[in-house]
């Protein structure tokens, strides 16, 4: 008896342990579940990158991250180069807009209706950001301009540049609310004439004028050299006036922080997977199931709209190797391992939308166990804050349908019909909010794509943040890799305005502008063995993209990215070069510059400008190191640091095989 009373007592307590144990994890999930997700990826960072730091910090890890030499001469100049005056308060008009579209597209919009109100000597309103008024549920306590960027510090960026209000006088207001004003719909191609002879008449007599933007701009990339000051005006725009509100800011420093904890450096890879681009290039057949036919759809509303002058059916394929199709993630995840990114390597996925979601992220992550997004560096709390105080949507009162009696099923089988009776039809169930979240959910039901719900526009309001806090995070970044930028669609797109802001604000800093086409036919040649390559793949890899750092990379995007997009490439308009003493001895003329790369218009820098100008790099001792060496990036030393730092492989390069390690 004594023994089964010991056994009562000792259940009994498991008991109570097991309830206080269960009672505790409660608590927790509760109160500080956002807390352990914020800092788990922060100590996720600290335990794999902090082993043998500092065998890892040797040249050739060094050398993945260290500015590229020869664009460091290359300096941010956008101030004005002549006689500039300043507008007056009288003045042809107001110019009142709305845009449309997304990040990119606002971005660019805004800065060529600057230019534009510049142009015909008018005063800006503050235009109307469509993805971020009131009507998508966002939060009250900001406009919709202010939703996204500080109002005040725009207008007082550009004081010297164009007038600027916040709204229309009330009594144009009235005649802009009965739409008694001309309303004009540019293209991206609109040109200076355009504005000058259709615009300007009708501006000055009306003195109110409307543009309505959906292309993501409203005048042509490129412009006449005699307006080279407007060029340098939408630089000014975009580099310096066009802050994010403080809110954005703050939280974008504070994940940069996060990515650099312990003083490592991180790489940021957009991805570019857009479902309208993949529909633009035809690029359905990358994708599976859902997503390919999510692509045909939109690519056949393209075609109807005479956006796409194609066939519907194409081949992705093709495509791709034609360089008209996306790097996919695990294409992005080979070259950084070619390039000797060690799998430890913490890498920041930008861009609020990545189509084929998680799934098509696995290889990426299966190389990199250290990408992360916002989600994983930031709290719900802090990205609620972000958002600010929303209504909430109503709750789906919806219920399923009410049991049937005894009697009820009695009949149903009474009049099933003569036996052996089949089973009667299962009822209807309604259609519950979680079967049908995502905006994909509706391809399995219809043929057509619904209009958007209350919750999917607002959503859309939310990505411009997203993207604000990742256009931050990949500005900042130590290195920066596109996955799809420069498509040809004339559409402005992520990567390329990061690109752009990053050669404008420190062109030496390392952002990589790969050739797909090249790369294309590379992968061609590996196919049978992607993830254990031969060794000249990979040197040729690294040979590629160590150029495209540099002057190659630029001459190419200069070809290809700026007759779409200035913004990303503003060179050589917005900048200037700073020459070495033997450069400055043997320049005759100090208004041309005698350089290898050297474009069109482009100026030596000012003095000034010489003054307090310090190379940043990443390492400690760059001067006895040269770019050339960056391409002999020794073989034994990417087995090492794939290998985690450790040192136990000896075998010496000439007596490896011909193929990569299978454990690197």
């Amino acid at each position: 008896m004594l023994v089964k009373s010991k056994i009562k007592w000792v259940a009994l307590g498991g008991l109570v342990l097991s309830f206080v144990s269960l009672l505790v994890h409660l608590l927790l999930a509760k109160y500080s579940s956002a807390d352990l997700v914020r800092y788990s990826a922060i100590t996720g960072f600290t335990e794999d990158l902090n082993v043998n730091i500092e065998g890892r910090q040797g040249a050739g890890y060094s050398k993945l991250w260290k500015n590229v030499v020869s664009l460091e001469s290359l300096q941010p100049y956008a101030n004005p180069r002549s006689g500039y005056p300043v507008p007056t308060v009288q003045n042809n008009g107001f110019i009142y807009a709305k845009i449309f579209g997304g990040f990119e597209k606002i971005r660019s919009s805004i800065c060529d209706l600057v230019t534009i109100s510049r142009l015909l000597n008018a005063t800006l309103v503050i235009p109307e950001i469509q993805e971020s008024t009131h009507g998508k549920g966002i939060s009250s306590k900001f406009k919709s301009f202010s939703y996204l960027y500080n109002e005040d510090q725009f207008i007082a960026g550009l004081i010297k540049d164009v007038t600027i209000v916040k709204s229309l006088p009330p009594e144009l207001n009235e005649l802009r609310k009965l739409k008694q004003f001309p309303i004009f719909k540019p293209k991206t191609s609109a040109s200076p004439t355009f504005y000058m002879k259709e615009v300007l008449p009708k501006l000055k007599k009306a003195k109110v004028v409307g543009l309505v933007l959906y292309d993501g701009g409203c005048l042509q990339p490129i412009l006449p050299s005699r307006l080279a000051e407007y060029q340098r005006l939408r630089c000014r725009v975009a580099f310096h006036a066009l802050h994010f509100r403080p809110e954005i800011l703050a939280l974008g420093h504070l994940m940069v922080e996060r990515l650099r904890a312990l003083g490592q450096p991180y790489l940021a890879f957009n991805p570019g997977l857009v479902r309208d681009t993949l529909a633009y290039h035809g690029c359905a057949e990358l994708f599976q199931d859902v997503h390919t036919e999510l692509i045909q759809y939109r690519r056949a509303q393209m075609i109807k709209r005479g956006i796409v002058k194609e066939e519907l059916n194409v081949d992705s394929h093709v495509r791709k190797a034609n360089g008209s199709c996306p790097l996919m993630p695990e294409d992005v995840g080979l070259l950084l391992r070619a390039m000797g990114y060690p799998p430890k390597t913490r890498i920041y996925l930008a861009g609020s939308e990545t189509f084929g979601g998680q799934r098509v992220m696995i290889p990426l992550r299966a190389m990199y166990t250290n990408l992360v997004d916002r989600t994983s560096l930031c709290s719900n709390q802090e990205l609620t804050n972000l958002v600010g105080p929303e209504i909430p949507f109503p709750e789906d009162n919806s219920l399923p349908p009410p049991a049937k009696s005894l009697d009820q099923l009695k009949e149903e089988w009474q009049k099933a019909g003569p036996r052996p009776r089949p089973l009667p039809p299962p009822p209807d169930r309604p259609t519950y909010r979680h079967e049908k979240e995502g905006w994909y959910g509706w391809v399995a039901e219809k043929d057509s794509e619904p209009d958007p719900s209350p919750i999917d526009s607002r959503s859309q309001a939310h990505r411009l943040l997203w993207d604000a806090l990742d256009y931050i995070v990949s500005v900042e970044a130590d290195a920066f890799f596109p996955g799809f930028n420069a498509d040809g669609s004339g559409w402005p797109d992520f990567s390329s305005l990061v690109m752009g802001h990053r050669l404008y604000e420190m062109a030496s800093t390392r952002t990589y502008r790969p050739d797909r086409k090249y790369l294309a036919e590379l992968f061609n040649s590996s196919r049978d063995n992607p993830y254990h390559p031969r060794r000249n793949w990979t040197l040729s890899v690294r040979e590629h993209l160590n150029k495209s750092l540099g002057e190659e990379g630029l001459e190419r995007e200069f070809r290809q990215s700026k007759p779409t997009s200035f913004l990303s490439h503003p060179i050589p308009e917005c900048s200037c070069r700073i020459l070495k003493p033997t450069e400055i001895a043997s320049t005759k003329n100090k208004n041309k510059i005698n350089h290898h790369l050297s474009y069109e218009g482009e100026n030596v820098c000012p003095k000034w400008m010489y003054e307090g100008v310090k190379t940043v790099s990443y390492q400690k001792n760059p001067a006895n190191e040269s770019e050339s060496q960056e391409d002999e990036l020794d073989f034994e030393e990417q087995l090492e640091l794939d290998n985690g730092g450790s040192t136990t492989v000896t075998t010496p390069l000439l007596e490896q095989d011909e193929e990569m390690d299978p454990n690197d």
